[in-house]
């Protein structure tokens, strides 16, 4: 069975960047599981995933434009501590919840002052050219529940 709209597909895959330095894995972990067509994965990402079969392997290289995106620099705002959605004492490169008014907001700490916290809004992948390695486990038809809901239930999907 393909790949195709209102596939359940399961997979395992390797993150790295450009240099070869792995970010990520799903080895040793269940595998990964998502509704193709749906916007649960990268577009470029599902795209080349499209009419690939189970038992498949592929490499993915995607730049920062097919990715998450060149890194803004006026992404960096110096926000209240009070905003911030954490417990505890804040450190640099931890990620935070930042309250707005459409709800929370994730952001990278840069700095710590006594009341404010400088946060980075960019994704902490933006401005790198990432290389997935995909193995396709299994592919099957969706319920109708998984395409009602927009993504994939069960192992390595959304459970409810």
């Amino acid at each position: 069975m393909q790949i195709e709209r209102d596939k359940a597909v399961t997979f395992h895959y390797s993150l790295s960047d450009s240099d070869g330095n792995r970010i990520d894995t799903s080895r040793g972990r269940e595998p990964q599981a998502y509704l193709h067509g749906h916007g649960n994965l990268l577009p470029a990402l599902e795209e080349q995933l499209a009419g690939r079969t189970a038992g498949e392997t592929l490499s993915v290289t995607l730049p920062p434009a097919q990715a998450y995106g060149e890194r803004r620099d006026g992404a960096i705002a110096r926000v209240p501590i009070k905003h911030l959605a954490t417990q505890g004492k804040l450190a640099p490169g931890q990620v935070v919840g930042v309250r707005e008014a459409r709800g929370l907001r994730r952001a990278v700490v840069a700095k710590v002052g006594k009341f404010n916290a400088d946060v980075d809004f960019n994704h902490p992948l933006a401005g790198q050219t990432l290389v997935f390695d995909i193995e396709i486990m299994a592919v099957r038809d969706a319920t109708a529940e998984e395409i009602g809901h927009g993504h994939a239930h069960g192992e390595g999907g959304h459970r409810h």
